[in-house]
């Protein structure tokens, strides 16, 4: 089954409360799953790929065999295709769970898109945060 999935991380203050949210939607366009949640403290790259992993460990628990997972964050893009390396200590655990998440996912892909193309994941985001402060 292939599916696409956009996912987004949002940090108020960076580090400080932070979120992330994803959208899961099978190759028309429709929707299958989406969440928000709010992970405490954390950087936005922390919560960027917060939001990534859980994108695809939904498209797994729906028996995703193709993915393409679509972020606005061009350093995550690029380290997970190996053009960037993770020097940053806190985002090596996540760069490599999510690596190793990709690798159960047959045709997985990745690409970089314009923050106006995330912007669903990045609403889902921001409400999980907004959920948090009241």
């Amino acid at each position: 089954m292939k599916l696409i999935a956009w996912a987004d991380g949002a940090s108020r203050g960076n580090p400080g409360p932070a979120a992330f949210g994803y959208l899961l939607a099978d190759e028309r366009g429709d929707e299958i799953e989406a969440a928000g949640q709010a992970i405490g403290r954390a950087t936005n790259n922390v919560a960027e790929y917060r939001g990534a992993i859980a994108a695809l460990e939904a498209a797994a628990r729906h028996g995703a065999t193709e993915l393409e997972l679509r972020l606005d964050s061009e350093l995550i893009v690029r380290q997970i295709q190996g053009r960037y390396r993770v020097k940053n200590a806190a985002l090596k655990p996540l760069h490599a769970e999510l690596k190793a998440l990709t690798e159960r996912i047959p045709n997985f892909s990745i690409r970089h898109v314009p923050r106006a193309q995330n912007t669903a994941a990045d609403a889902l985001a921001n409400a999980a945060l907004d959920a948090q402060r009241q």
